[in-house]
């Protein structure tokens, strides 16, 4: 899910960005450090928005940066347990499917890819032992987060598309039209039943 999240730091401005005006050089800075950004408690940064408030700068001895301590807005994605997320198949593998979901990456094993027995296919495909599903690279797909872990440096999410309205998205589109004539079917027969002429009492 995307956030608004307002900061309060101090930002080490580079002695490169000393021409510049100082709340340009502090956001310049921001855009450098905070690139890629990725935090347990705010999430990943999308974008610095803008800097608030810039107080009196400071120099260290022997380091040569100025240092300002600084407000500024911060665009963020953080993922949430349970969210649902649309994204794309970027990578295939023997043990499940990378979805890229704009910001971030998650990672579907392959037990989660759909409701079957799923193998690895010579073609680099996720198959359905009944062969009618599979998954391929640049293929859309719905997907629900079902754990977020930050231990390492790459944090990991885990998805699933074994649930109800889940999955690539041409089966969803198939099941809503299985829906829809499951649906029109009782109804045309009501209609047909009470067009049928009426039998004449003798």
């Amino acid at each position: 899910m995307f956030y608004l999240a307002e900061v309060e730091d101090y930002v080490r401005v580079e002695p490169k960005l000393f021409g510049l005006h100082t709340a340009d050089a502090v956001k310049e800075q921001l855009n450098k450090s905070y690139k890629d950004f990725q935090d347990k408690e705010i999430g990943t940064v999308v974008d610095v928005l803008e800097v608030v408030e810039v107080s009196d700068g400071i120099i260290i001895p022997d380091d040569g940066a100025a240092y300002y301590k600084s407000k500024f807005k911060l665009i963020v994605f953080k993922p949430e347990l349970q969210e649902l997320v649309y994204g794309t198949i970027d990578e295939i593998t023997n043990f499940g499917a990378f979805i890229n979901l704009g910001v971030i990456k998650g990672m579907i094993h392959i037990s989660q890819t759909m409701e079957d027995f799923v193998s690895f296919s010579k073609s680099g495909s996720l198959t359905g032992k009944d062969g009618k599903k599979s998954i391929n690279i640049k293929d859309n797909c719905m997907a629900r987060i079902v754990a977020v872990s930050y231990k390492g440096e790459e944090p990991k999410r885990g998805l699933t598309m074994r649930q109800p309205g889940l999955g690539k998205i041409e089966w969803l589109k198939a099941e809503k039209e299985k829906e829809k004539i499951k649906k029109s079917i009782p109804k045309a027969k009501e209609e047909k039943k009470e067009k049928a002429p009426k039998e004449k009492k003798k």
